[in-house]
């Protein structure tokens, strides 16, 4: 069993344990937050872990695993802190500047810790049900994507890029695995937020798809869908439908204006779960498959240019 400590339980804090409390590798010994009303949520869902305002109190020599769920201006000290005693999952984004995502990397590689972020529809079976078909080549060469993201907190610590695009970046680069050629992008705000809270997002990558973003914190609709136009066909990954998440479009011969429809069997476990189990096999095996190769800071840099 790993013990987990949990930092921040405001918005995302509540999903991440629940998740940690709710698999067999964790078990869940402190919940740490400034606000007391929400250290009261905590001791009322989760009577028997320890409650505290003070990160400092976590006995890191008994902790496998700190989760950090706080505003992001805070992410970078608060794994600086961590880093050196023990292993991080950081909710995205991790920090706002891709030299800070270095320092966290030598520290990690310094203290033999690792860093997890929580990129969490990289952990989705539609996405990777997405990945699988990409690898196989079963619909040919992927030519376009486009991808709606709206409806969300409005944050006054970063941009809705940062906060809803992020989403978008990592999964491209988990599918795709490469740096793009050529970003162009359009910001703005529709209200009297303090940052941008909308967005226009072009991506092309060399020998690769062309890429179209929307991201938006003011709508009156969820939107978390995706689209990829293959050569033979089109899959549509709609993350708010509960049961069919993915649709495959075939074109009928010699039309390029019918499909036949296809709904696949894909792996409808929650993404959060999927990616607290993964962090267990990670810690247990002593590597970390995904967040290798610069992952993050790929990620990062990507962010930074739009």
């Amino acid at each position: 069993m790993l013990n987990v400590a949990i930092i921040g339980f405001g918005y995302w804090g509540p999903k991440l344990t629940r998740n940690f409390h709710n698999s067999k590798n964790f078990e869940v010994k402190y919940i740490i937050d400034k606000s007391k009303k929400n250290l009261a949520n905590a001791k009322s869902d989760f009577p028997f872990v320890a409650i505290n305002t003070d990160f400092k109190k976590v006995d890191c020599d008994n902790i496998d695993l700190v989760v950090i769920s706080t505003p992001t201006k805070t992410h970078f000290s608060l794994a600086k802190f961590f880093l050196k005693k023990t292993n991080i999952l950081i909710e995205k984004p991790l920090v706002l500047l891709s030299e800070q995502v270095k320092k966290l990397d030598a520290l990690s590689s310094k203290h033999k810790t690792k860093i997890f972020v929580d990129y969490p529809f990289i952990f989705s079976g539609s996405i990777n049900f997405i990945k699988k078909s990409l690898n196989s080549k079963k619909f040919g060469k992927l030519l376009e994507v486009e991808s709606y993201r709206e409806q969300a907190p409005i944050r006054d610590d970063s941009n809705v890029v940062w906060d809803l695009g992020v989403h978008d970046i990592s999964i491209l680069n988990y599918l795709i695995n490469k740096d793009p050629e050529n970003i162009s992008s359009t910001l703005f705000r529709t209200g009297k937020n303090l940052l941008e809270d909308s967005a226009y997002i072009n991506i092309k990558y060399k020998n690769g798809p062309k890429v179209f973003i929307r991201n938006s914190w003011i709508s009156p609709l969820k939107i978390r869908l995706m689209k990829f136009k293959f050569e033979k066909g089109i899959i549509i990954c709609d993350e708010n439908e509960p049961i069919y998440k993915i649709k495959i479009y075939k074109k009928k011969t010699n039309s390029e204006l019918l499909y036949n429809i296809e709904i696949p069997d894909i792996d409808l476990s929650e993404p959060l779960f999927n990616l607290v189990e993964y962090v267990a096999k990670s810690l247990k095996r002593k590597n970390n498959k995904i967040f290798n190769n610069n992952f993050n800071l790929k990620i990062t840099k990507v962010l930074e240019r739009v």
